[in-house]
Order: structure tokens, then sequence, then C-alpha cells
């Protein structure tokens, strides 16, 4: 009688009787008893591969538990304070700011003026209003004027002193040159938006240029993902009844989400 053959054991089947909820737990144990983990080291520890554990790192930073760097992850640094840079900002809910960027664009017209605060949200709000050619944009952040140089578009970069860290430019120079404005338009990222505490963001320079833009703007749209949502940091830039339209992904509560249609705000979820 001929033998069955067999395919080779794996050698990564004991590991496998982890559960993904027990590995993710893991994980989180990891980060919080020694400050890192390293993507190498824990699929040499558990077994698995680089890919499933890089997996679970997204999965844990699209639950804010964790924050993702090259090659691991670090503890999620929380508190009003908490100030990114926009480098560390580009690899989270990277796939929500395009959904929400596309979502946007459709919001804008042919020869509008339209103005863009600085942050990574609003830079891929940026990139994707390329599909127009005529376009007068205001803005604050030096990179996406610098990403616009290719357009056709009329760019104007408010003045200011530089902040290194989100590649903006803030003060009362930034403030006297935007009372000067008027936008059809405002694309506004933050980094808080509270139903009662309102929008908010770390820096306070940050949030004087951010109302400045309010001010100047017929319709404002606040553009930024379901995390921000129950968020305050340090600086009020202006109560949510000021909002006219928020773009986020379907990761928002519908407590929110109520909270939001019951202040008259559009909201579209993507």
């Amino acid at each position: 009688m001929a033998k069955v053959a067999r395919a080779p054991k794996d050698r990564n089947a004991g590991h496998d009787s982890m559960l993904i909820d027990e590995r993710r737990r893991h994980i989180l144990v990891e980060i919080q008893n020694h400050g890192r983990v390293v993507v190498q080291e824990l699929a040499r520890t558990l077994g698995i591969s680089q890919i499933t554990i890089r997996k679970d790192l997204e999965y844990l930073q699209s639950k804010g538990l964790v924050q993702r760097t090259h090659g691991g992850a670090l503890p999620v640094l929380t508190g009003a304070l908490f100030d990114p840079s926009l480098h560390e900002k580009e690899t989270q809910h990277s796939h929500e700011k395009q959904r929400i960027a596309a979502a946007a664009v459709r919001l804008a017209q042919e020869g509008q003026c339209v103005m863009l605060d600085s942050g990574t949200t609003t830079t891929a709000v940026a990139h994707a209003l390329r599909r127009f050619s005529r376009l007068t944009v205001i803005t604050n952040a030096i990179n996406i004027a610098a990403d616009l140089t290719g357009t056709e578009f009329e760019v104007i970069v408010v003045g200011g002193a530089l902040r290194k860290n989100s590649f903006s430019l803030v003060g009362p120079l930034a403030e006297d040159v935007l009372d000067e404005m008027h936008a059809d338009i405002l694309f506004l990222g933050v980094d808080g938006f509270d139903p009662e505490g309102g929008l908010t963001t770390p820096n306070v320079l940050e949030s004087r240029v951010n109302r400045s833009m309010v001010r100047a703007a017929k319709r404002v749209v606040v553009v930024c993902d379901s995390t921000k949502f129950g968020r305050r940091s340090l600086s009020r830039i202006v109560p949510a009844t000021q909002v006219h339209c928020v773009i986020t992904d379907r990761g928002l509560s519908e407590k929110n989400a109520e909270i939001l249609r019951g202040e008259g705000i559009e909201l579209i979820l993507v």
C-alpha cells in the first residue's frame, strides 16, 4: 500500500496557536516594558513573519494604541502638549487621509481661491487639487507651497516665523497677511476635535493663524481622521459652530456624528 506523503511540519506551528488578540496584547506589554518594539525581533521571538508583525502594528496604531516608527513601534504619547512632527504624522492613517483628500477636492471648483493650513491631511488635499488648472491657493505651509510649484496655480504663501516641526509659518506677520485675504473655501486640519471644546492644536501660535484663516474663508471644511474626535490639545482654534463641513472616515462614532449633524454641520464620511 503506497504511503501518503505528509507535508513537512511548519516550524512556526507552535506559535500559530497564539490567538491574534493574544499576540497583540503581547506586543503592547513589550512596548510598555521596554519602551519600544522592533519588527525583526518580534518576528524572531514569536516565530512568525515580519509581514504579520507589521500588520499587527498597523492595526494597533489604527486603534491609537501604538505609534509606528521605521522598523518598529513606540508607546503612544498623549496629552494636550503632544505635538508630533509632520514626518511622524505621515505614517498615521495614510489610507484614510487619501480618501478624505479625494472627497475634499470635490467641494472645490475651478477658478476658486482655496486656503490650506499645514498638516499631512491638507498636504494630501494639495496633491489632489492638481486635477484643477486654475486655482489660487493661500497657505502657511512651505511644504505645500513647494509641492504646488509645478502647477499653474497662483500660490500665495503668508509670511511669518517658521515652525520646523510642522513646516508652517506662524506669528503676527502671518496673521496680518491673512487679515487682508478672502478665500472661497478653507481646508483645515486639526489635532483635536471635541464637539464641546471645539477645534484644537498643541501650538498657540498655530491656533492663532488657523483662527485668522477661519475668519478669511467663506466656507470652513475640517479634514481629519476619526481618531481626532474627542481629543483636546492645548490651544483652541474656534468653536465647532464655526465649521460648515467635516470630512472624516467611517471610524467616527455614531454619537459624535449625531452631535455634528445636530449642530447643522455637513458630515461627509469616507
